[in-house]
């Protein structure tokens, strides 16, 4: 007996049977149930999400010998030939090889004619969009004036294409890529009924790579289930996708919370005696972060059976949330920075370096932190103000209003823009409890506006751990501001740059062998 595809054989024959596209099903079924067909209808959708079968569910209820319905009896002469692709009042058009207007004339010219059987002459025309302007030329003039017995069903993947004119002329309806969960659903079902034994990761696994169409699922199915010898297993699955076992990517994820660098790339580089693909590593390494994040915010969610329940317990409270996120972001935009990297090998180990060295620091632990000569005196500052500010008192090495610990708390703040800008263009005047009086360069006066007044005082509440009252005065004489310090750095560099320049033998020898001259704009010291 020929064996026939899964996707073949599960295809949906109504739309009870269908899963998702709830917005298309309910519209037509309305449109079926009010007699209020329109005759022309666009289904637009990427590859599998299943165009041609609602359309082909749209003629069946268009001409099911019971009458027109939403639910066509599936039984009659017309459901069946329908169903078997042999109706002939259906007629089906691959647009892609039929793109010629001769070939578009030729398949209207009986668009007068009545049906031979059915109730209604329906032109199903897929990837619709690949017919030449001179045939939607054709076919525009049957669209603006349709005889009552004919439907048109045009399904395309690329809708950008379509002329307006053919556009404003049909129901439009967009099919969704389905969700990776309700594709899981799916195939469990099926191999409920086909008596396939399976794993729910490796379905899971099969149901990720489909990538939103049920047909691609439903192929990649079939495909394992030869590989598995007629089992669905989750080792089968990841050999047969080429994916690394997920034990491999937990265990990343441990090395990550505990932080150790070295362990780290030693686990990364011995994960290559399985040849794995760099890019689908840190997509895996991502999704199982972003259920640990989901444990930590909805510890109650229900499990995807892709990952052990006690490892994404174990990692969501050996991770802070914070560090979730961060790793999370991380990673996928190493995942996006790959084909720039050297090689994918380099590329990925970068990711998981930098996921360690852009950590947190929290005192505690290998993080690789902020640069020392940012932090020394900061993080002394840190933890005097509090001091001080209990014994009333102003900030030790801060009230003073020296350019350093200014500049060093400034770089600190959580702060962007305008609120940045007036923060770099203060300088500390001093600070009494509860309240910082800072003095700002009268030549940005215009960024001190209420707004941001109230930003700057509550990123220096969540710096200080009080809140706190802030006073900023419009003053000639002041103390340096952090911005006019990095001006007079990169002067002075600038300067010693040229310097360097002017006394270069190689330079001077240019100026007197050949009257050379250095133009000075053009100097920039080196980073």
């Amino acid at each position: 007996m020929t064996y026939v595809a899964l996707a073949r054989k599960w295809r949906p024959k109504r739309f009870a049977e269908m899963i998702g596209q709830e917005h298309v099903r309910r519209a037509l079924a309305n449109a079926l149930t009010s007699d209020r067909v329109h005759h022309a209808f666009l289904f637009t959708g990427t590859r599998g999400v299943g165009k041609t079968t609602v359309a082909r569910i749209l003629a069946k209820c268009l001409n099911c010998e019971t009458g027109v319905s939403a639910e066509p009896c599936g039984e009659c002469r017309s459901c069946r030939e329908i169903d078997e692709g042999r109706f002939v009042d259906l007629l089906e058009v691959d647009a892609a090889s039929r793109t010629k207007v001769d070939d578009t004339r030729e398949l209207l010219d009986n668009v007068q004619y009545a049906p031979t059987r059915g109730r209604f002459k329906v032109y199903l025309i897929d990837e619709v969009h690949m017919l030449s302007t001179s045939s939607f030329n054709a076919l525009l003039k049957t669209l603006e004036e349709p005889p009552p017995h004919v439907k048109f069903l045009l399904a395309t993947t690329d809708p950008q294409k379509l002329p307006v004119t053919v556009l404003s002329r049909c129901l439009q309806f967009n099919l969704k890529r389905l969700p990776a969960g309700l594709i899981a659903e799916r195939m469990e079902r099926i191999l409920d009924a086909e008596g396939v034994t399976y794993e729910g990761a490796g379905v899971r696994l099969v149901a990720l790579a489909a990538d939103g169409s049920v047909r691609d699922g439903l192929s990649l199915l079939d495909q394992l289930i030869a590989f598995g010898g007629g089992r669905v297993g989750e080792a089968e699955a990841r050999a047969m996708l080429g994916t690394v076992s997920r034990d491999h990517v937990v265990a990343l994820a441990e090395r990550l919370a505990h932080l150790d660098a070295a362990e780290l790339m030693r686990y990364a580089r011995e994960l290559e005696q399985w040849a794995p693909d760099h890019a689908q590593l840190l997509d895996e390494l991502a999704g199982l972060l972003t259920r640990v994040a989901l444990r930590q915010a909805v510890p109650n969610l229900a499990d995807d059976e892709l990952y052990p329940a006690e490892a994404v317990q174990r990692l969501a409270s050996e991770l802070s949330p914070e560090d979730v996120q961060l790793f999370y972001q991380i990673a996928i935009l190493g995942r996006r920075d790959l084909p720039l990297a050297p090689d994918p090998r380099s590329g990925f180990e970068m990711t998981l370096l930098r996921m360690a060295a852009f950590r947190p620091g929290d005192g505690a632990g290998p993080a690789l932190s902020r640069p020392a000569r940012q932090t020394a005196g900061a993080d002394a500052g840190i933890a005097a103000a509090p001091a001080a500010a209990a014994a009333g008192g102003p900030a030790p090495g801060r009230g003073t209003g020296s350019d350093g610990s200014w500049g060093a708390i400034v770089a600190q703040l959580e702060l962007q823009g305008a609120a940045r800008q007036l923060a770099s263009n203060c300088s500390l005047i001093g600070r009494q409890a509860g309240l910082v009086r800072l003095a700002l360069d009268p030549r940005h006066q215009l960024v001190k506006t209420r707004a941001m007044e109230d930003k700057l005082a509550q990123a220096l509440s969540r710096f200080y751990g009080e809140t706190v009252r802030i006073e900023i005065a419009v003053a000639e004489e002041r103390p340096e501001t952090p911005a006019e310090a990095k001006q007079r750095d990169s002067h002075a560099q600038l300067e010693a740059a040229r310097e360097v320049l002017e006394q270069d033998g190689t330079v001077r020898g240019l100026k007197e062998r050949f009257g050379a001259t250095v133009l000075p704009e053009t100097v920039r010291p080196l980073k």
